[in-house]
C-alpha cells in the first residue's frame, strides 16, 4: 500500500446551497447547508484513503470545537492524523456558497490553517512515506517539504489553488515532480513560474473542469480525456478529488499508463461534482460504473 503525507490547508467548511448567488447589495435564499472538514489537503487525503491508500495530513487546526470535529472525521475516514498540528488559533472556517448550476464564491477566515511548518513533520514520519501531495500553503513551508521529501526519496505533487496569482510559488512548483493546474492557474505558473522557452521539466496535469484534462510529460508524452457529463451539484472539492484519482493510477508505475490516470481522475471529479459538499464520496464501484458507462 502507498504512503502518501497530504500537507497544506485543514478547514472546517459550512456549505449554504442558494437559489442564486447574489451580487452587491443583492439577497439571495439558502435552500440547504452542510458543516464538514475541508481544505485541498483535507480532500485529497480522505480521497486517497476511499480508493486505498495510506494517507496522512500535515496541516493545522485549533483547539476549538470546529478543530476537533475535523480531526474526528479524518479519523473516521481513516486519515492518519498523527502529523497535525493543534496550534492556539482558531480553526479556519470556509462559507462554501452554491448556486444551483454547482458555482462556488468562497468567504472565510483565514485562522490557523498555515500555523504549522516544515518541521512539523518528523523525519521518521517522512522516512516512512513514499509521496508527498503539496496543496495551497506557505510557499517557504512548501519548498523545504519538498526538499525534504526529495531528500528521503520521495516523489513531490504540487496543487497551488486559486492562489497562486497572490503568492509566489516560484521555488515549490520548481521542486515538484508533478503539477496539477487549471487553466487559469496555468498562465501563471507555465509562463510566470516554469518559463516555456526552457521546456517542462516535471509532469504538468492540465484540468478543464467539465471539458476533462490533459497531461504533458518532459519527455513530450501526451494524453488526454474528455470527461464524464455530469450534472453539476457543487464543484467544490472537485479539482481535489481528480488529484486523488491521479495520484492513485500515478502511483502503480513507474511508467504510469496516462490515459487511465486522466480516465480514473475525471471519474472522481465528476463524482464530487454531482455531490453536495467538499468530500466526494469515491469508491472503485463508483468509478468502475462511471468509466464502463
Amino acid at each position: 500500500m502507498v504512503r502518501v503525507i497530504c500537507a497544506g490547508h485543514v478547514n472546517w467548511d459550512v456549505t449554504l446551497a442558494v437559489d442564486r448567488l447574489p451580487g452587491a447589495d443583492g439577497e439571495a435564499t439558502i435552500t440547504d447547508q452542510s458543516q464538514s472538514p475541508g481544505g485541498s489537503a483535507c480532500n485529497v487525503a480522505t480521497g486517497l484513503t476511499a480508493l486505498g491508500s495510506d494517507a496522512a495530513i500535515l496541516g493545522s487546526v485549533g483547539r476549538d470545537e470546529h478543530g476537533h470535529l475535523a480531526v474526528r472525521a479524518l479519523d473516521a475516514a481513516g486519515v492518519d492524523c498523527t502529523p497535525l498540528v493543534t496550534a492556539d488559533a482558531e480553526t479556519a472556517v470556509k462559507y462554501l456558497v452554491v448556486d444551483p448550476d454547482g458555482e462556488v464564491a468562497v468567504l472565510g477566515n483565514e485562522g490557523g490553517n498555515e500555523a504549522f511548518d516544515a518541521e512539523d513533520l518528523e523525519a521518521a514520519t517522512l522516512a516512512a512515506a513514499d509521496h508527498l501531495h503539496l496543496t495551497s500553503q506557505d510557499p517557504a513551508t512548501a519548498a523545504t517539504l519538498a526538499d525534504r521529501a526529495h531528500d528521503h526519496g520521495l516523489r513531490v505533487s504540487f496543487d497551488p489553488g486559486r492562489r497562486i496569482d497572490a503568492r509566489d510559488f516560484t521555488v515549490p512548483l520548481a521542486r515538484a515532480d508533478l503539477v496539477f493546474v487549471n487553466e487559469r492557474e496555468a498562465a501563471t505558473a507555465i509562463e510566470d513560474h516554469f518559463g516555456p522557452a526552457d521546456g517542462l521539466d516535471k509532469t504538468v496535469v492540465l484540468k478543464h473542469g467539465a471539458a476533462g484534462a490533459e497531461v504533458l510529460t518532459p519527455c513530450g508524452h501526451y494524453a488526454s480525456h474528455d470527461g464524464f457529463p455530469v450534472a453539476a451539484v457543487d464543484t467544490t472539492g472537485a479539482g481535489d478529488a481528480f488529484a486523488a484519482g491521479f495520484l492513485t493510477v500515478w502511483f502503480g508505475d513507474a511508467n504510469p499508463d496516462y490515459d487511465r490516470c486522466l480516465a480514473v481522475a475525471n471519474a472522481c471529479g465528476a463524482l464530487a461534482a454531482g455531490e453536495r459538499g467538499p468530500a466526494a464520496p469515491l469508491s472503485w464501484d463508483r468509478i468502475d460504473a462511471l468509466l464502463d458507462g
